[in-house]
């Protein structure tokens, strides 16, 4: 039987799509792209929905960006036997998570909290708002958007041009940045190599990023410009400082009254953007008395030989190599020295 020309026509535009969507696949993975999650509410509520296992098995991780860098996901449960939720937010604080575990009356659990001063202790409404919005997804999450999260899922774990921070129409867009003139400021943008994610939520820098020293200085560079926006404005008050220690504390306590617990953690910084921080939050004043005033134990990485001298390529995050040299320290430090103990731990992993 004949095909009608609307039929051939039909077969003719589907063989073409189909070219085309191989040969855009083929091209970016050519040009050294994998496979890349979409890190919005969508993938943070799934990870929000994991809280409720027993605290011998899951340890939940609410911190900034640098924590979703410098934990190794797949070498921590490993080392622990158990399951790495990560619930941080890159460029944010991780109070409203914290407090919002803290609310949650069926959630007890370890809870390992990341300290970057410059977001843990500001209030400005930018530095919350994609925990706000992560929050809002979780607790309004439809039916539709559950379906829509599956197949998203399945597509972006077989198809990297699906990469919508990267490879999208609106991020190839965003690359011919306007030049900034008065009454037109144009953020400057992260290189490629930065910042992919897993579907654990784990963050990390490529081989080409970490290969290609334009790309940590452009990385830099954003980091400088973060700096100069925030240089007029001025430090918390003291006044604003000890409510939000009261209402950290707070929710510790909560945690804690239903069997849960809380540690801190004070990822690494080096260069210009360590100077910096310290300069701004003395250790002594910020992370010391956090410590103090909630009753917790704290791991700092200048406190140990390990994770001291651990170098950041762009001043801020760790390489995966040295993520898992930090990894391995955080473990051992808490079951050795912070009274922390996982059922199913092992004593080593390459």
């Amino acid at each position: 039987m004949n095909s009608s020309p609307l039929q051939k026509a039909g077969i003719l535009a589907f063989t073409l799509v189909i070219i085309a969507v191989i040969s855009w696949e083929w091209y970016v993975r050519s040009k050294g792209f994998d496979t890349s999650y979409d890190d919005g509410g969508a993938l943070w509520t799934d990870k929000r929905k994991m809280v409720y296992e027993p605290s011998d098995i899951t340890t939940v991780f609410v911190g900034s960006s640098r924590i979703k860098f410098d934990i190794d996901v797949e070498l921590w449960e490993k080392l622990t036997g158990t399951k790495a939720v990560q619930l941080s937010c890159v460029g944010s604080t991780p109070l409203p998570i914290l407090f919002d575990l803290a609310a949650d009356k069926k959630y007890k659990g370890k809870t390992v909290v990341d300290v970057t001063e410059v977001l843990f202790f500001s209030g400005a409404p930018p530095n919350r708002a994609t925990p706000d919005e992560n929050l809002k997804y979780y607790k309004e999450e439809t039916p539709a958007q559950k379906a829509g999260f599956q197949i998203n899922r399945f597509l972006e774990s077989n198809l990297v041009f699906l990469d919508k921070d990267r490879l999208s129409l609106n991020a190839k867009l965003a690359k011919l940045q306007i030049p900034n003139r008065p009454g037109v400021f144009e953020f400057p943008l992260f290189p490629d190599g930065f910042g992919r994610s897993k579907f654990s939520r784990q963050e990390y820098m490529t081989e080409q990023f970490l290969a290609d020293t334009n790309q940590q200085n452009q990385t830099r560079g954003v980091w400088g410009t973060l700096a100069k926006m925030g240089a007029g404005m001025p430090p918390p008050s003291p006044g604003k400082i000890d409510t939000l220690f009261a209402s950290v504390k707070n929710a510790v306590d909560k945690i804690r009254s239903r069997g849960g617990d809380v540690i801190f953690v004070r990822t690494p910084s080096t260069g210009p953007f360590w100077m910096g921080e310290n300069m701004g939050f003395p250790r002594e004043k910020y992370f010391d008395r956090l410590l103090t005033v909630t009753n917790s134990k704290g791991i700092h990485f200048l406190d140990y030989a390990a994770t001291k001298n651990l170098q950041c390529p762009e001043f801020s995050h760790l390489s995966m190599a040295d993520a898992a040299v930090f990894t391995k320290e955080i473990v051992r430090v808490m079951q050795e020295e912070k009274g922390w103990t996982f059922s199913h731990a092992t004593t080593s992993a390459n």
